[in-house]
């Protein structure tokens, strides 16, 4: 693959207790561990980055399947919840996306959806990786 884009962070201090920045002076700020993994909390995490990078990325996969196929939306939205958990001797992630289309009647929704998971370039990452489950928790006339 050829980039098209790269972006670029650095990790500086204690890793999760730490500070993230960018090369381009947009990303600069503490992350600390949620207080939910014993951390202080009181800033960014990684798996909050990691879920705002999703939503935003699907919900952009999503619009572009739509256009293509000439679907209104409506005032659609992508939430993404990502977890981090014990998995073996390690951690692992797990992401749950709820979207909603209440432009779209549902099996039109549900149409897009499937095909905005098979372009999305973070759930093409995932795939076979970590656990992701996608729920339609709106659409038209519901």
């Amino acid at each position: 693959m050829k980039a098209l884009y790269t972006a670029h962070a650095v990790s500086t201090g204690d890793g999760r207790n730490g500070h993230v920045s960018g090369g381009d002076g947009l990303l600069d700020f503490d992350v600390r561990m949620p207080p939910e993994l014993g951390g202080p909390g009181g800033a960014l995490n990684p798996e909050l980055l990691f879920a705002a990078g999703y939503a935003a990325c699907f919900h952009s996969a999503l619009q572009s399947i739509a256009r293509a196929e000439k679907v209104d939306l409506g005032a659609s939205e992508v939430e993404a919840s990502v977890g981090l958990g014990k998995e073996g001797e390690g951690f692992g992630l797990s992401a749950i996306l709820e979207v909603s289309i209440p432009g779209a009647p549902r099996e039109v929704a549900e149409s897009l959806v499937a095909k905005a998971h098979e372009h999305c370039p973070y759930s093409r990452a995932t795939r076979g990786n970590i656990e992701v489950e996608i729920d339609l928790v709106q659409a038209a006339g519901e």
